[in-house]
């Protein structure tokens, strides 16, 4: 399935509720196609088009821009090596040749089973922990070529478990999708019409000198 199932779609609008501008909406819907198919697909975009009463050239300039959106298949893993100054210093490149040959690809490339696909990234803010990648943005540190075989087998052995993988699919933000409580929602209010803080949000009041 490539538009939002029925499910979704409905969570899709619960989403759109939150806010007073629909469109405002469009990142953490791009994230929910991306959940449901593993990438985001141009019957995806359209359908979220639909729902945001914007174009799809709006969804696809937002969606290109940003790049944890996939806009082709990719493996159930998406591992990214650093190659950045402080991870290169530390062997970086040696890293990704030995993952090009571990996996069997190059850079850029899916594994003929489906299961990885191996990127080089830019810096991950982890400088200290050098060499560093993420397996579908989660992070490993100071990887050696013997830790990055030990992933790629404990990765493969997980993926074979229904549901109880320590990584879930490419695509997957959070096993537990977070609900604002009722009495802390803003509301969806056009921003022309807000006229003081939230109320649950408290304000010290100047104390009066004399």
């Amino acid at each position: 399935m490539t538009r939002l199932h029925a499910a979704n779609e409905l969570l899709a609008k619960e989403v759109i509720a939150r806010y007073p501008v629909k469109k405002s909406a469009l990142i953490p819907l791009l994230h929910l196609v991306q959940e449901q198919n593993g990438y985001v697909t141009n019957e995806g975009m359209s359908h979220l088009a639909e729902l945001l009463d914007i174009t799809s050239a709006e969804v696809l300039g937002t969606c290109s821009f940003y790049e944890m959106f996939k806009l082709e298949p990719v493996g159930r893993y998406v591992i990214n090596v650093c190659g950045t100054m402080s991870c290169q210093l530390l062997g970086a490149d040696e890293l990704i040749h030995h993952a090009e040959e571990r996996l069997g690809i190059k850079v850029g490339a899916t594994t003929d089973d489906g299961l990885f696909t191996l990127e080089r990234a830019e810096c991950q803010a982890a400088c200290t922990e050098a060499p560093c990648l993420q397996v579908n943005y989660r992070h490993e540190f100071r990887v050696t070529h013997d830790n990055f075989d030990s992933l790629v087998d404990r990765l493969t052995a997980d993926s074979k478990k229904n549901g109880s993988a320590a990584i879930p699919p490419h695509g997957t933000l959070s096993q537990t999708r977070q609900q604002i409580p009722a009495g802390r929602a803003v509301g969806a209010v056009a921003p022309d019409e807000v006229n003081g803080p939230p109320v649950w949000l408290p304000i010290d009041e100047p104390e009066e000198t004399s």
